[in-house]
């Protein structure tokens, strides 16, 4: 297909600055940082007195085509009551305010009456309440905060979390106050938070803030270790948003969102909760979600609602592009005023963004623009943008303005290093991490590994080559944990096992080469002088695997944890390539990129002897981003 026009977006940064200083590069855009409000809560004040009247944000009405909306006026009364509520309980940093709820009115009002008077909140991930078994995740989070007030959406879904993770004594808060709430706990219903009203105290609070007050607690995925929570300011969430509008001009003028991620997570809660707030837009919560169990209703709400910007991750994309292949209302209403298209969390795969492109130029005649990036959620999150319409997939652009980059060689690879006002100061509570985190010149390690586009064009940027640990992303972004699941797998196939490589970087499932040991061939039945290969492929051996895969899966608790496809490796780790190192142990990175051809076969089908687990796929909420 040939290139077509693309509809109006001006990429706000086109050139860079690059230095070098000690023996390492340093990268930031051409253009400066313009000035950014000290509080989020100076642009939600902004747009209560000269926009009050426009919608703010809305949520479907439960089983109904309507919509339950705020404008910004009624934004600012209710959380100046909220916010009276919270002084009135004597709440701040060391008594935080903890959210176990989905995307909802209550939690964006929540969230609005704690920046109104200087009280940190932390949006915790559902699944720790509603999917774990143990509620350790939960726990930690808990004692981390020590929150002084808890707000659960519904006590009959979250109550059992609660019971199990938080401290008797604490005052719940909730929407539903059901007869099961403990008298453990104070619980409160939350609508005499919006009841109370407010008085000059809240005036007085609101001006005591500032740019290096404590807007929220984010906490990191926890992949490998426990969750951090991480420091999120005022002056860190304006500067980030001030540089995403510098990056993206189109989205500075009134943007309509339609969506699903999730505040608890950078993405969501920082990069699009705050893009709305701070450029006047409007936000229509999408409750679904990228599975197939919850994707319908996204595609019903992109049939009514139409986004001047839509943002999602891989797999919501590969959703959409198939619909839209047939849907017409879906391509007329997404289509009719979007001037971007965005992803992040994982890799898009090339497919995807040309079925897309066809959809698009069928219905309007022009594609849109696919922007990506990077960042994390210790950057606020916004980091780099690409920097024109021919972009590929893996492609990272070049630095917001205001942010600085350091790029490190190490271990073989380029890792990126961030210095900007949108950074971090740190973990709340954890001074080792923070101390850890941080190199001699204040750069944040991101462990992001990146090469250059082209390496006689800086101003093209720099493009993903992958973590310079060994963890990895599907493509729903969700983290898989190497370490911990490889030992997993050698100690169930244990005497059969040596060693096992995860696959799976931007795809929809895990992966394993598996390495024998020797004495797998006491399994194959045939003479000891057969090719290890013909042993392996053997009916005897094969079963065995197979019965392994399946008890795996058994145990498997989504889909960073299942293994859906194996093969068994007759030849060694190459310790002449890096494949094993001196200590004998397996190197991930240069299996995958040794063989690479192999781990493609494997995940498309064509690799012959693919063990697959003969189980039901899990479907697990907590698998998003």
């Amino acid at each position: 297909m040939t290139a077509a026009r693309y509809r109006d977006f001006t990429f706000g940064v086109t050139r860079a600055v690059k230095t070098e200083r000690n023996g390492h590069t340093y990268l930031q855009a051409e253009q400066p940082l313009q000035t950014y409000p000290p509080r989020i809560t100076d642009r939600l004040q902004h747009w209560a007195a000269t926009a009050p009247d426009r919608l703010w944000i809305a949520r479907r009405v439960a089983g109904g085509d309507g919509w339950h909306a705020i404008t910004y006026g009624q934004a600012w009364q209710q959380a100046r009551s909220i916010g009276q509520a919270l002084l009135n309980r004597g709440l701040g940093a060391e008594k935080p305010v903890v959210i176990l709820s989905e995307n909802s009115l209550n939690h964006a009002l929540l969230a609005l009456g704690c920046l109104m008077v200087g009280v940190p909140y932390c949006s915790v991930s559902p699944a720790y309440s509603l999917m774990s078994q143990t509620h350790d995740k939960l726990r930690h989070v808990l004692a981390t905060l020590t929150p002084g007030l808890v707000y659960a959406s519904d006590w009959a879904r979250y109550g059992q979390a609660i019971e199990a993770a938080l401290a008797p004594g604490t005052e719940v808060a909730t929407d539903l106050v059901a007869a099961r709430a403990s008298n453990l706990w104070a619980t409160t219903g939350f609508d005499s938070f919006l009841a109370t009203s407010a008085t000059t105290d809240v005036d007085t609070a609101l001006q005591a803030t500032g740019a290096d007050t404590i807007a929220k607690f984010l906490f990191t995925s926890g992949s490998t270790k426990l969750p951090k929570a991480v420091i999120n300011t005022h002056g860190m969430w304006c500067a980030n948003q001030q540089q995403i509008i510098q990056s993206m001009p189109a989205l500075a003028h009134e943007p309509v969102l339609v969506d699903w991620l999730p505040w608890n997570h950078t993405f969501g809660g920082n990069h699009n909760f705050g893009l709305v707030l701070y450029n006047g837009g409007s936000l229509y919560i999408d409750d679904g979600k990228p599975t197939p169990a919850l994707m319908h209703e996204t595609l019903r709400n992109l049939r009514e609602v139409a986004p001047t910007a839509y943002f999602n991750v891989p797999t919501g994309f590969e959703a959409i592009a198939q619909a839209m292949k047939t849907d017409a209302v879906l391509r007329k209403n997404l289509l009719s005023r979007v001037k971007l298209f965005f992803y992040a969390g994982a890799a898009l795969a090339q497919p995807v963004w040309d079925s897309l492109f066809d959809s698009q130029e069928r219905e309007i005649g022009q594609r849109v623009v696919m922007g990506t990036g990077l960042g994390m959620t210790e950057s606020g999150p916004y980091g780099l943008f690409v920097t024109h319409p021919g972009v590929k997939a893996g492609d990272l652009g070049l630095p917001t303005p205001g942010l600085q980059l350091k790029l490190v060689r190490t271990d073989g690879k380029t890792e990126v290093r961030y210095r900007g006002p949108n950074v971090t100061p740190g973990y709340w509570r954890n001074e080792d991490a923070t101390t850890e985190a941080f190199d001699e010149e204040g750069f944040f390690c991101t462990g992001d590994a990146v090469q250059w586009i082209d390496e006689t064009d800086i101003h093209q940027g720099l493009k993903f080559d992958g973590r310079i640990a060994e963890d990895f992303k599907l493509a729903t972004g969700t983290f898989v944990s190497v370490g911990p699941l490889r030992a997993k797998i050698i100690a169930a196939g244990a005497p059969y096992v040596q060693d096992v490589v995860l696959t799976g970087i931007n795809l929809h499932e895990v992966g394993a080469l598996i390495f024998p040991t020797q004495s797998v061939r006491a399994l194959a039945n045939l003479p000891a002088d057969a090719p290890l290969q013909q042993m392996l492929q053997s009916a005897a051996v094969q079963a065995h695997f197979q019965q392994l895969l399946n008890t795996l899966a058994n145990s498997a608790t989504g889909s960073a944890s299942r293994i859906a496809r194996a093969h068994l490796m007759h030849q060694p780790p190459n310790i002449d390539q890096g494949e094993v190192t001196d200590k004998g142990s397996i190197n991930q990175r240069a299996v995958l990129q040794h063989r690479a051809d192999l781990v493609q076969l494997l995940h498309s089908g064509g690799l012959p002897f693919t063990l697959q687990p003969q189980s039901p796929a899990l479907l697990q909420p907590g698998d998003t981003p």
